[in-house]
């Protein structure tokens, strides 16, 4: 593994429904909203090429003290099971999220490979590469504290929580509905 190379899991259990949380998980526009203390400011920055998804330009930040500038896309979806992304920038590689319905939790995962290009992550992670993870540990923990506060607030204003796409039993996966 190349010194700047990293592979950095995340586990999260979430009280939830899985539609809810895939829904609040799929939409990256929104992560600024809802995930402040990391996702500083999201745009939308055309199309993929490969793809055809949406592209968005990131400025993200973690603990310590540097921004880091990237663009992802949706490269898979399955809804409400995983969402696969790419990116480009300062993180180059792939992450994938996945959910599985537990009960009344969300058992929620996410995996990173990524290469950090950011010039100064490049060139110290030979050396800082622990401080480097931590940092991304840091950012996800927060992300975890949001999604439940995001939740909470889900279930405040709506009198419980709410999905489009209302599932009576959280073992069940409902088929998405056709639009035509």
């Amino acid at each position: 593994m190349a010194a700047n190379e990293y592979y950095m899991p995340t586990r999260w259990r979430v009280k939830g429904n899985i539609w809810v949380i895939y829904e609040i998980c799929s939409d990256f526009l929104d992560y600024q909203r809802w995930w402040p203390e990391v996702y500083l400011q999201i745009q939308k920055g055309g199309t993929d090429k490969e793809t055809g998804n949406e592209v968005y330009d990131i400025l993200s930040r973690g603990k310590l003290p540097y921004k880091l500038r990237w663009r992802s896309c949706k490269t898979a979806e399955q809804a409400p099971h995983s969402i696969s992304l790419k990116s480009s920038g300062d993180l180059v590689g792939h992450g994938t999220w996945q959910f599985e319905q537990d009960g009344e939790y969300v058992n929620v995962q996410f995996d990173w490979y990524v290469n950090a290009e950011k010039p100064l992550l490049k060139l110290f992670s030979p050396i800082l590469k622990p401080f480097f993870t931590s940092n991304h540990h840091w950012a996800m923990e927060r992300g975890r504290e949001s999604l439940e506060k995001e939740l909470m607030r889900r279930r405040e204003s709506s009198g419980g929580l709410r999905s489009s796409r209302q599932v009576s039993d959280p073992e069940e996966t409902p088929v998405p509905p056709q639009h035509n």
